[in-house]
């Protein structure tokens, strides 16, 4: 055999190993950390972002942008008497409360949109009828027109279909918010497999944090 054809061979096999290494480096990446995994799409506009708000939460403890900085986080809309979608939307969020309750750098932002009924108490007894801790899952109340605002504009989780700026807002997606307040995901909340890819993304979101 001439050296030519031994060099040839050489090589193949060194290349071969090579890419078997960087192969079996990728795949473990995938199953351990974020290393191999796209990273989640930041939806809208290059730059959008969640913009400051001012809420009063279940416990009447005044909760704003900066209690959510740095943290990641499901907004969704409801309202206590609705017999619609809410009930199913809110069960499906205790799962998803169920799985990421104990990690301190997550939270649920449960907005009401109808703040004229919905006071504090009426949230208070509501969270905990869903068994939600009020050191991570908040219902929200506040100004009307504030809170639908920022459905519309900056989670986006309403369907445009309205007329003027206090149209009621009645929507079934939630918003999945990463520590610098840009949209990921959003997910139907009525939707089991929306549900369970929202689990899914959100221990994305935590790869891409602690890679």
């Amino acid at each position: 055999m001439s050296k030519k054809l031994v060099w040839y061979g050489v090589f193949f096999i060194a290349l071969s190993a090579a890419f078997l290494g960087y192969a079996a480096y990728v795949i473990k990446g995938e199953r351990g950390t974020y290393f191999g995994r796209e990273r989640l799409p930041v939806l809208g506009m290059p730059g959008h972002k969640i913009p400051s708000f001012s809420f009063t939460n279940q416990d009447g403890k005044t909760i704003t942008e900066k209690d959510v900085h740095g943290k990641f986080y499901v907004a969704e809309y409801f309202f206590t008497t609705c017999t619609g979608i809410c009930p199913r939307m809110n069960d499906n969020m205790e799962k998803v409360y169920e799985k990421y309750k104990t990690d301190t750098s997550f939270l649920i932002l449960s907005h009401t949109v109808d703040p004229d009924n919905d006071s504090v108490p009426v949230l208070k007894a509501y969270a905990e009828k869903h068994h939600a801790d009020s050191k991570n899952w908040w219902f929200l109340t506040g100004d009307k027109k504030s809170l639908y605002k920022l459905a519309r504009e900056s989670y986006m989780v309403d369907d445009g279909v309205y007329t003027g700026a206090e149209d009621f807002v009645h929507t079934q997606w939630f918003a999945l918010v990463d520590g610098e307040g840009q949209v990921r995901g959003l997910y139907e909340g009525t939707k089991k497999s929306d549900v369970e890819k929202l689990i899914d993304d959100i221990q994305r979101l935590r790869e891409e944090n602690n890679p």
